[in-house]
C-alpha cells in the first residue's frame, strides 16, 4: 500500500492532495476563500441582508472559479459583470470615505473580509504560477479574481460605514 494513497477513503482529505503541481494549491486556496466568505456571512450583524445575499451568490462563484482550471470554465462574462455591478454599487454608497491607504481593522466581520481580500490576492498569485508552469486557462479568471479582491475591500468600507466605524488612515514612510 502506498501511504500517500490509502485504501481507506476516510484517510484521504482530497483526491489531488498529493499532487506537486499548482492546481491543487489553487483549489485549496479557492476553497479556503469560500470558507472565509462563509465566516463573514456568519458574523454579519443584522441589517446587512443585501451584503449577505451578495456573499451567498459569491460563494457559488468562488467554487466555480475553483473548478475552472482543472475542469471546464465556470466563470463567464455575466459573472464578471455582476461582480462589477455589485462593486460599483458599494463603491457609490461609500464614495469619499476612503481617500488613501487604511489599516485593515474594525469590528467583526471586517477583519474576516480583509482576510478574504488577501485570499483573493493569493488566488491571483497562484493563477500566475499556474500559467508560468504551463497550465492554460481563460484570462477571465485573472480578471474575476482581481476584481474579487477589490470587491472585498469595498465591502469592508461599506460595513464600517453602516456600523458607524471610522477608517484609520495609514501613511506609509516607504513610498
Amino acid at each position: 500500500m502506498n501511504p500517500k494513497r490509502p485504501s481507506d477513503k476516510r484517510e484521504l482529505c482530497y483526491p489531488f492532495i498529493f499532487e506537486t503541481r499548482y492546481q491543487c494549491d489553487y483549489e485549496i486556496a479557492t476553497d479556503e476563500l469560500c470558507c472565509q466568505v462563509g465566516a463573514v456571512m456568519a458574523q454579519l450583524p443584522p441589517g446587512f441582508d443585501e451584503v449577505n445575499d451578495d456573499l451567498d451568490q459569491l460563494q457559488r462563484l468562488i467554487y466555480n472559479l475553483n473548478g475552472s482550471v482543472r475542469g471546464k470554465l465556470g466563470i463567464f462574462d455575466d459573472d464578471l459583470n455582476w461582480l462589477k455591478t455589485r462593486y460599483d454599487h458599494y463603491n457609490d454608497l461609500t464614495r469619499g470615505r476612503v481617500t488613501g491607504f487604511v489599516l485593515p481593522r474594525g469590528p467583526m466581520p471586517v477583519p474576516t473580509l480583509h482576510l478574504c481580500r488577501c485570499g483573493a490576492k493569493k488566488v491571483v498569485r497562484l493563477l500566475v504560477r499556474l500559467e508560468e508552469s504551463g497550465v492554460r486557462f481563460d484570462p477571465i479568471l485573472y480578471r474575476f479574481a482581481n476584481l474579487l479582491a477589490n470587491f472585498f475591500f469595498v465591502l469592508t468600507v461599506r460595513l464600517k460605514a453602516g456600523m458607524g466605524v471610522a477608517e484609520v488612515e495609514y501613511i506609509s514612510i516607504n513610498y
